[in-house]
C-alpha cells in the first residue's frame, strides 16, 4: 500500500475525502496530519459482546450474529427504503431494520458473519434492532466490538467515513520523531507518540486509553507552557526603567486615604514597587475578587512612577470606567500632580484641570512629559501617540495583553525602553484557569475585602413573587437606595424570549414605577450620553438604572444597594457576581434579587451556587466545570486558549506542564536535542519572535 506523508491533501486518502471535502475544511482538516489531530469527544464502550439470551432492553451491547435473511424494499405509504435482515447467534435469533440506507442490502449479504451494536428491543418474542451501527466480522473492528470513538462532525461526515479515513491514515503514514525529551518520556512513564495516536482514535482497553491522553494532553500543555516562558524570557531580555520607591509621596497619599490598605494589597503593592526597581521589565497579573481594591493598588505604583519624573498610563475597558478612574485619580492625588494627568478616550479629552484639550494638543504635551499620566482607553494604543519615558502601563480588565500590544507598547517610547506591564482582572480566575492563561505572567492576588463590607443578600425570586420584590424595591427606595435592573438583551427578541432593556425600561416607567424617575444605560447610546446617565446616577438623581452588561464591570455607585437581574440563567456565575458587585459598596445592607425564565435543574443549581457563596473564585470554580473557560470571561474571550485535547480543569497535568517546561528551557542539554530545538522553532515562529 502507498505511504503518505502528514502534509498530503486529505483526499488523497480515499474518493470519500473529496467529496466531504468542504465539511472537513469546516472542521478546519486540510491534509492528513489535522485528521490524526482531530480527537474523538468521547468513546461507546461496545466491547463487550453478548449473546442474544443475554440482551436486556436498552442496554448498549454488541452481538456477533450470522445473517439469515436480508430484504430491502419501499414503504407502502411513505415510499422511504426500508432494509430487513435477520440474524443468529448459537442462542436465538434477532431482527434488524434501518430507514432510507438501501446501499446497506448491496454490502451486505446472507452468510455474512456481522456485528451488531446498538439497544435492543423486545417485541412480544422477537428481539429488534433500529438503526444499530453493523460491521462486518474481522481482525480489527472500527465501528463495533471495542470502544468506538465518536469524534465531532460537520455536515455530512458520518462517524463510519471519518473513523475509516482515520484508520487510513494511521496505516499509510509512516511514524512520527518523537519531539517531546526521553527523559520526560521515561520520567512520566508517558507511550510514545506513535503508540498515543492509535490508542487516542482506536483505543485497546480503557488504561491504553487513559495513558494515551495523558501524553497528549500533557504534550499540549508543554509547548503551550513553552511557549509562555519563551515570551517571558524574550519580554524580560529587553530593556527597561529602574524606578525607585518615593516613600514620602506614598506615605503622604496613605495617610489622606479615608481607610487602610488590607494585608493582601499591602503584598501586591510590595510585589509591584520591587518588580518595578529591576531594569528588566515587570510583567505582573494583580488578579483580585470584585471589590477587594485592586485600583487603589495600581494607582499608587503609578503615582510613585510619575513623581520620578517618568511616564504612566492606564488602560479600562470602557469609556465610562476610563472616566471614573480619572475622577477617582483627581480625588487622591496631591494637587502640585493634576496639571500631569489627562483621560484620553475616543470622545473625550480632558486635562487634570478638567480643561478640553485637542488630540494635537495632548500628542505634544504627552511627548514633551508635560503630561506624565495618561488614563484612557483600549484606543490609546491605536493613536498617535509618543512617550518620552513610558515607564508603567496598567491594563484593566484585559484578560490577555498579546505580542502585538506589548509590540505597540514598546513602540510608544521614544527611546525604545519598554515599560513594565500591570494586567489588572476583577474576574476571580480558578489556579488551574489561572496557570494555563496567564504563564507567562507574575500573579499577585487580593482575596481580603476592605473592612465594613457587609455581605450582599442574595436571593432566587419565583416568578409569583415578583409583585412583592417590586413592592421590596420600593421600600428601600424610599430610605434612599438606589437599584440596578440588569438584562441580557438591548432590544426584544422574539425567539430568545429573554427581557431586554428597552422593554423592561418601557414596562417599569409606565406600570410598575410611574411615580420614579427611572433611565436605561446600554452599549448603544454614545458615549457622551452614557457618562451623563452614570453621573447622575451617582449623585443620586433618579433611584433606578435598568442596564446591560454595559455596568459588569468597574463602575462604582456608592448608594446602590439593590439590584435586579433578569433571565439570570443567560449569564455565567463569575459574570452574575461581577453584576452583584456593582452594590454593596459602603457600609449598607445591600440584595440582589435573580429571575429566571429557565427552571431546569442545572440552572437552578447554579443560581443556588450564587446565592450560597460570595467567594468569587469559588463561584469561578464552579463556572469553569459546569460551562467552561468561556463563561468566566464571556462570549468575547471565550476563544482565548484553543485546546484540542487537554482541559483547563486538567490541574495536575498543568501543574506538571509548566514546572518541566521551566526545567528544559533552562538546561542545555534539553535544548541541544535536534528534535527539542524544531519545537522551539516552531514555538518562535507561531510567536512571531523570529
Amino acid at each position: 500500500m502507498p505511504k503518505f506523508s502528514r502534509q498530503d491533501h486529505l483526499t488523497r486518502l480515499h474518493s470519500i475525502a473529496l467529496k466531504l471535502e468542504p465539511d472537513f475544511k469546516k472542521l478546519k482538516i486540510k491534509n492528513i496530519g489535522d485528521l490524526l489531530w482531530h480527537f474523538p469527544n468521547r468513546y461507546e464502550d461496545l466491547s463487550q459482546i453478548k449473546k442474544i439470551s443475554e440482551l436486556k432492553e436498552n442496554e448498549l451491547i454488541s452481538l456477533k450474529v450470522k445473517i439469515d435473511s436480508l430484504k430491502s424494499y419501499r414503504s407502502w405509504r411513505k415510499k422511504i427504503f426500508i432494509t430487513q435482515l435477520s440474524a443468529s447467534d448459537s442462542s436465538g435469533k434477532i431482527q434488524a431494520s434501518w430507514f432510507g440506507q438501501k446501499f446497506i442490502s448491496q454490502t451486505l449479504k446472507i452468510g455474512d458473519e456481522i456485528y451488531l451494536s446498538g439497544k435492543a428491543q423486545k417485541k412480544g418474542n422477537i428481539w429488534t434492532f433500529t438503526s444499530p451501527n453493523y460491521e462486518k466480522v474481522k481482525y480489527n473492528p472500527l465501528h463495533s466490538a471495542r470502544l468506538v470513538p465518536i469524534y465531532p462532525l460537520s455536515g455530512q461526515i458520518s462517524q463510519k467515513q471519518l473513523r475509516f479515513l482515520m484508520d487510513r491514515a494511521l496505516q499509510l503514514t509512516p511514524p512520527l520523531a518523537d519531539r517531546l525529551p526521553a527523559e520526560i518520556i521515561k520520567a512520566e512513564n508517558f507511550p510514545d507518540i506513535n503508540s498515543s495516536l492509535q490508542e487516542i482514535h482506536f483505543p485497546q482497553n480503557e488504561e491504553k486509553l487513559a495513558s494515551a491522553t495523558a501524553r497528549l494532553k500533557f504534550q499540549e500543555l508543554f509547548y503551550l507552557q513553552c511557549k509562555y516562558q519563551l515570551a517571558k524570557k524574550q519580554y524580560q531580555s529587553l530593556p527597561s526603567y529602574s524606578l525607585s520607591l518615593n516613600q514620602e509621596l506614598l506615605n503622604k497619599i496613605l495617610q489622606q486615604l479615608p481607610f487602610v490598605l488590607t494585608l493582601d494589597q499591602q503584598k501586591a503593592l510590595y510585589d509591584i514597587l520591587a518588580d518595578i526597581r529591576q531594569n528588566k521589565p515587570m510583567n505582573r497579573l494583580l488578579e483580585g475578587d470584585v471589590g477587594s481594591g485592586k485600583t487603589i493598588v495600581a494607582f499608587l505604583a503609578a503615582f510613585n512612577t510619575v513623581s520620578l519624573g517618568h511616564q504612566a498610563t492606564l488602560m479600562a475597558p470602557t469609556e465610562i470606567l476610563a472616566r471614573q478612574h480619572f475622577d477617582n485619580t483627581l480625588k487622591i492625588l496631591p494637587a502640585k500632580f493634576r496639571r500631569e494627568i489627562a483621560l484620553y478616550t475616543r470622545s473625550q479629552i480632558l486635562s487634570g484641570q478638567n480643561k478640553k484639550l485637542s488630540k494635537k494638543e495632548i500628542n505634544e504635551k504627552i511627548k514633551n512629559r508635560k503630561i506624565n499620566f495618561v488614563i484612557g482607553t483600549h484606543s490609546l494604543i491605536q493613536e498617535a501617540v509618543a512617550f518620552d519615558k513610558l515607564a508603567l502601563v496598567i491594563i484593566d480588565e484585559q484578560h490577555r495583553f498579546g505580542v502585538r500590544q506589548r509590540k505597540a507598547l514598546k513602540e510608544k517610547n521614544l527611546n525604545k525602553k519598554v515599560p513594565h506591564l500591570l494586567s489588572m482582572t476583577a474576574t476571580p480566575i480558578p489556579r488551574t484557569l489561572a496557570l494555563t492563561l496567564y504563564g507567562d505572567l507574575d500573579i499577585s492576588l487580593i482575596k481580603t475585602k476592605p473592612a465594613g463590607r457587609q455581605k450582599i443578600k442574595t436571593f432566587l425570586v419565583p416568578e409569583e413573587k415578583r409583585v412583592a420584590a417590586y413592592d421590596f424595591l420600593r421600600q428601600k427606595i424610599q430610605t434612599g437606595g438606589q437599584a440596578f435592573v440588569i438584562c441580557p438583551l438591548i432590544e426584544d427578541s422574539d425567539k430568545l424570549g429573554l427581557k431586554s432593556v428597552k422593554k423592561e425600561y418601557k414596562k417599569l416607567n409606565q406600570t410598575v414605577f410611574p411615580d420614579l424617575e427611572i433611565r436605561m444605560l446600554h452599549g448603544k447610546l454614545k458615549a457622551q450620553e452614557k457618562e451623563k446617565i452614570m453621573t447622575d446616577f451617582k449623585a443620586g438623581k433618579f433611584p433606578i438604572l435598568v442596564a446591560s452588561s454595559v455596568v459588569e464591570v468597574g463602575v462604582d455607585i456608592p448608594q446602590a444597594s439593590l439590584m435586579l437581574i433578569e433571565s439570570a440563567e443567560r449569564f455565567g456565575l463569575s459574570q452574575l457576581h461581577q453584576f452583584r458587585g456593582r452594590i454593596g459598596r459602603n457600609n449598607q445592607e445591600s440584595f440582589c434579587l435573580l429571575f429566571t425564565s429557565d427552571n431546569s435543574q442545572l440552572n437552578k443549581e447554579r443560581l443556588k451556587a450564587l446565592v450560597k457563596n460570595d467567594d468569587g473564585f469559588e463561584l469561578a470554580q464552579i463556572d469553569l466545570e459546569l460551562r467552561g473557560s468561556g463563561e468566566i470571561f464571556g462570549h468575547k474571550q471565550s476563544g482565548l486558549i484553543k485546546l484540542k485535547i487537554a482541559r483547563l480543569t486538567d490541574l495536575e497535568l498543568i501543574k506538571k506542564a509548566q514546572n518541566w517546561a521551566k526545567k528544559v528551557l533552562a538546561n542545555k542539554k534539553y535544548l541541544e536535542q535536534d528534535n527539542f530545538q524544531k519545537i522551539i522553532r516552531q514555538l518562535k515562529q507561531e510567536m512571531h519572535l523570529e
